[in-house]
C-alpha cells in the first residue's frame, strides 16, 4: 500500500513537470575524427589532410535545470519519461498540443490510476500538454533523479503562481502534497544541486585555464624509422657537380644524352620526426581561421637513390620529410579563413591554402591511415601548387554531388624563396604571373560506401632556372624538362585529368583506383627550337581492409605506375632513364593503440627505379609512430 500511495502521490507532480517541459537530456553531438578525411580535414590534411577532432564530455544522467545554453549539444524533450540514465532514447518532436480536457488525450482512460490527477492538472490548472498525436504516453518509466528534477521544476512553477497572486488556482492540499514530496526527495534534490555546483566549478576552471576563448590547439607528431635497401647499384640522371650527390641540380646533356651518376652505396637507416601544430579559431561558430605550423628533420634514405627532380617521390613515406626551407626551424604550412555563404556553399581564402585538403581525396589513400608514400597518397600528376595563395569554393549541390573549384598561386612552405619559389608573394611575379593552377572537381557519392571524383587542372608552370619540373612541375610529374637540347624554356601551360574512386564492398573489404593523364607544352626560349609537348599517364589500383585485427585499423595494398610517358620523352632532361617504366607495390597497416597513438608499418618495392629497366629493385621499410592530440 505504501508503494501504491507513493505512485499516486507522485503522479500529479510528474505530470506537471512534464507539461512545463523543463527537463532536458544531454545528447552527444556528432564528431569528426582526424583519423577518419579527408580529410577533413577540415584536418587536417595535413597535406593530404583533412582534420579536426572534437571531444564531447558527458556526465551520466545529465539534467538541464535551465542552466544549459542553446547550441551546447542539448536536445529538448517534453516529458520526464523521455529521460534515461542507462539507455539513450530518440528525442521526441518538440511540438506539443495544448489540451483543455483530459478526454482529448486518446490514450488516457477513466480507469487509469492517475486519471484524476491528470484531470486536475488539465482542467483545474490548464498546464498539461499532450503530444502532437493527442497522446499522453503516461506508462513510460522515470528514475527518482528524473522525478526529483521534475519536482523541482513544479515547485518553481508553484512559486511563480503564488508570486503572481494567483492563489485561487492552488489549493492548500496541493501545497501540502508538494511539501511532502519535497521532504521525501530532499536527498536527491541536494545531490542534483551538488552536481550542478561541481559542473559550474569545472566550467569556470576550464574557462580560466583554456588556451583561448576562440582558438583550439591540436597537434600531430610522427616518428619515422626508415631504411632503403637496393639490391645493386642504382643508375640516376644527375649532374656530376657536387660529386653527383645532389638530387636538385639538373643534369647536363652530353652528346644530347643527360648525364648519369651511379649510386653504389646503400643508404643508412634514418630516424626522424615531423610535426604539425594546428590552431583553429572561430568567431561565429561556423567560420574558421586555420593556422598550421610545421617542423621536421626527415630525409628519407630513398632520396639518395633518385634522379634529379625526384626528391621526395618514390620510396619516401609522406611524413618522413623536413617540410621546411633550408635553415628554418618552423614554418607556416597553412593559413586561411573559411566561412559559409549559405547552407550549401562554403568559401576559403588565404595566402597559403592546402590543395590536398580539398581535392583528390580517397578513403584508402589518406596518408594518415592509408597508403602513405608520396607516390601513392594522391595522384603523381597533381598538383604543381601544393600550397598556394588564392581561394576555394565548395558547393554541396545535393547530398550526392559536390563541386569544388579553386585558384591557387604557388606559395609552398618547403620551397626556397631564394631559389625563385614562393612566387605569389614575390612582386616580380605576384599572384597571377607565378606558377598557378585553376582546378575543378566533381565528386559523386551515391552511397556512403562508394565515392567517385573527377578532377581537372589547368596550370601555368614557371620555369625554375630555365627548366620545368621538380617540386612545382606537375603534371611532368618529376624530373626536369628542357627544349630537347639542353636549352631553357619559357612559362609552359599544362592540363591534367584525374579520376579516382573508392568502394567499400563490405565493412571489412574495399577497393580503390586512380587514373591520371597530363600534357605539358614545351615553349623553348631559343626560337630555333621546335615547340612540342610531353604526355604522361599514371595508374593506381589497390585493396583496403578496414578494421583488420582491431576496430579502427586499416590495411592497404597498392599497385602503382607513377609515370608512364606516352610521347615527348626527348624533352626529359631527367626522368627518361633508359626508356623503362617504373612501377611499385606498397603495403601499409595502420594500427591504433588508442585514440591518440598509432603504429604504422609500411613496406615498398620499387621496380625499374628512375625508369631504368637495367636498375635492380629497391626495397623500403618504414615504421611510423603517430601521435594525435
Amino acid at each position: 500500500m505504501e508503494v501504491i500511495s507513493k505512485r499516486l502521490l507522485l503522479a500529479p507532480a510528474a505530470a506537471l513537470a512534464a507539461s512545463f517541459g523543463l527537463v532536458s537530456v544531454a545528447v552527444a553531438e556528432p564528431t569528426i575524427d582526424l583519423k577518419k578525411e579527408s580529410a577533413s580535414v577540415e584536418t587536417l590534411d595535413t597535406t593530404k589532410i583533412k582534420e579536426s577532432s572534437k571531444v564531447t564530455e558527458s556526465v551520466p544522467a545529465q539534467l538541464d535545470l535551465s542552466t544549459t545554453k542553446p547550441g551546447s549539444g542539448m536536445q529538448r524533450v517534453m516529458s520526464v519519461s523521455e529521460l534515461s540514465a542507462s539507455e539513450p532514447k530518440k528525442p521526441v518532436t518538440p511540438g506539443m498540443a495544448q489540451v483543455t480536457s483530459v478526454s482529448q488525450l486518446s490514450d488516457v482512460r477513466p480507469t487509469d490510476w492517475a486519471f484524476q490527477a491528470l484531470q486536475s492538472l488539465v482542467e483545474r490548472y490548464g498546464c498539461i500538454a499532450g503530444y502532437p498525436d493527442r497522446t499522453y504516453r503516461g506508462n513510460r518509466a522515470l528514475t527518482r533523479f528524473e522525478f526529483a528534477a521534475g519536482l523541482n521544476a513544479c515547485l518553481d512553477r508553484v512559486n511563480e503562481l503564488i508570486a503572481a497572486s494567483t492563489t485561487d488556482l492552488i489549493k492548500k492540499e496541493d501545497l501540502t502534497a508538494l511539501q511532502k514530496l519535497q521532504e521525501e526527495f530532499a536527498a536527491e534534490l541536494a545531490t542534483l544541486r551538488g552536481r550542478l555546483d561541481t559542473l559550474e566549478a569545472r566550467a569556470t576552471t576550464l574557462e580560466r585555464q583554456q588556451f583561448s576563448t576562440t582558438t583550439k590547439l591540436t597537434a600531430n607528431v610522427w616518428f619515422n624509422l626508415t631504411g632503403a635497401f637496393p639490391t645493386g647499384d642504382i643508375t640516376t640522371e644527375r649532374s656530376p657537380a657536387a660529386g653527383g650527390n645532389s638530387a636538385f641540380i639538373p643534369p647536363v646533356r652530353v652528346g644530347g644524352v643527360p648525364s648519369r651518376v651511379v649510386r653504389t652505396r646503400t643508404p643508412s637507416i634514418t630516424f626522424g620526426y615531423y610535426a604539425f601544430l594546428n590552431l583553429t579559431t572561430s568567431f561565429t561558430g561556423r567560420d574558421q581561421l586555420v593556422t598550421q605550423l610545421v617542423a621536421g628533420n626527415g630525409n628519407s634514405p630513398a632520396n639518395e637513390l633518385v634522379s634529379s627532380g625526384f626528391f621526395n617521390s618514390w620510396g619516401t613515406p609522406f611524413v618522413d620529410q623536413t617540410g621546411l626551407p633550408p635553415n628554418s626551424g618552423l614554418a607556416v604550412r597553412e593559413l586561411f579563413y573559411s566561412f559559409p555563404v549559405n547552407d550549401s556553399i562554403r568559401v576559403a581564402f588565404g595566402p597559403r591554402l592546402n590543395f590536398y585538403r580539398y581535392f583528390d581525396q580517397n578513403r584508402f589513400t589518406f596518408f594518415l591511415t592509408g597508403a602513405n608514400s608520396f607516390n601513392s597518397s594522391g595522384s603523381t600528376l597533381s598538383n604543381a601548387v601544393d600550397r598556394g595563395s588564392g581561394a576555394v569554393v565548395i558547393w554541396n549541390i545535393t547530398p550526392q554531388f559536390r563541386l569544388t573549384a579553386a585558384y591557387l598561386a604557388e606559395n609552398t612552405e618547403f620551397l626556397n624563396s631564394a631559389a625563385g619559389f614562393n612566387t605569389s608573394s614575390n612582386p616580380t611575379r605576384g599572384l597571377f604571373r607565378s606558377t598557378n593552377t585553376i582546378s575543378a572537381e566533381l565528386a559523386y557519392s551515391p552511397s556512403p560506401a562508394f565515392n567517385f571524383r573527377f578532377l581537372y587542372t589547368r596550370a601555368n608552370l614557371f620555369p625554375t632556372n630555365g627548366f620545368i619540373g621538380g617540386s612545382a612541375g606537375e603534371p611532368v610529374p618529376y624530373g626536369f624538362l628542357d627544349d630537347g637540347f639542353g636549352g631553357r624554356l619559357r612559362d609552359s601551360p599544362s592540363d591534367s585529368f584525374i579520376a579516382n574512386f573508392d568502394w567499400l564492398i563490405t565493412p571489412q573489404f574495399g577497393i580503390f583506383g586512380r587514373y591520371s593523364y597530363g600534357r605539358t607544352e614545351i615553349n623553348p626560349v631559343n626560337p630555333a627550337r621546335a615547340e612540342g609537348s610531353l604526355q604522361v599517364q599514371s595508374f593506381q589500383f589497390g585493396l583496403g581492409f578496414p578494421d583488420l585485427g582491431k576496430k579502427g585499423a586499416l590495411g592497404v595494398v597498392s599497385f602503382l605506375i607513377p609515370h608512364k610517358y606516352i610521347s615527348g620523352r626527348q624533352f626529359l632532361l631527367s626522368g627518361n632513364g633508359d626508356g623503362g617504366t617504373q612501377y611499385e607495390i606498397e603495403a601499409s597497416y595502420f594500427y591504433p593503440l588508442n585514440r591518440n597513438l598509432a603504429i604504422v608499418p609500411s613496406f615498398y618495392a620499387i621496380f625499374n627505379p628512375n625508369n631504368f629497366d637495367s636498375n635492380p629493385t629497391v626495397f623500403v621499410g618504414n615504421i611510423r609512430t603517430q601521435f594525435s592530440f
